[in-house]
């Protein structure tokens, strides 16, 4: 598939609404994609922040994100790099302990279809609960700190990540051992495949 033909079902999926009686702030699908992207981040679902500049990662998460990435803003934001597409792309409401699920509809609706036209992703930073288990499916552990703690049984085409939220600091200090092992090999795969020829 080329571009022309995933920018049809990007803009399809920027103008769906099928879910908006179930979204508090309505419909509002925040992605980006491209073909020559060799980097997939498969998140959760956008926050409020996100919801609002309609640009992924757009708060403290994506700040995070990028540090344990090692790339600059201009690199993460270009489609041609990277690709982000969350569980679900739209902001889903806030419950007691934080945002709510995404909404199980967008992935069975549009996930097959755009990660079949993406067929240079290389790694894809599988972020959360929920699209561990769309990605990972039988191959999660009991948990996710048991899914990242094993990251080098999906590696080098996968990498389990805790979500990179504020939410998650406490995580951070119980697990040095992420920091320490996981995010230097992050960064270097990473570079490698960003100075890779086309």
């Amino acid at each position: 598939m080329n571009q022309a033909a995933l920018e049809v079902i990007v803009s399809d999926v920027r103008a769906c609404t099928q879910c908006e009686q179930k979204l508090p702030l309505g419909a509002n699908p925040v992605l980006q994609a491209h073909t020559d992207a060799r980097i997939l981040i498969a998140g959760q679902a956008p926050g409020i922040r996100v919801h609002k500049s309609g640009k992924p990662f757009t708060d403290q998460s994506g700040d995070r994100l990028r540090t344990w990435m090692g790339v600059s803003e201009a690199e993460f934001y270009d489609p041609t790099k990277v690709s982000i597409l969350p569980m679900g792309f739209c902001y889903p409401g806030t419950g007691k302990s934080g945002d709510l699920p995404p909404l199980a509809e967008c992935a069975a609706t549009w996930r097959a279809d755009l990660l079949a036209a993406m067929p240079n992703i290389s790694l894809v930073l599988v972020i959360g609960l929920y699209a561990q288990k769309w990605h990972l499916k039988a191959q999660q552990k009991k948990n996710l700190t048991e899914t990242v703690r094993s990251w080098q049984d999906y590696w080098p085409d996968q990498l389990p990540l805790p979500h990179p939220s504020p939410r998650n600091n406490i995580w951070l200090k119980k697990n040095p051992w992420f920091e320490q092992s996981v995010i230097p090999a992050l960064q270097l795969r990473v570079r490698n495949l960003l100075a890779a020829p086309a």
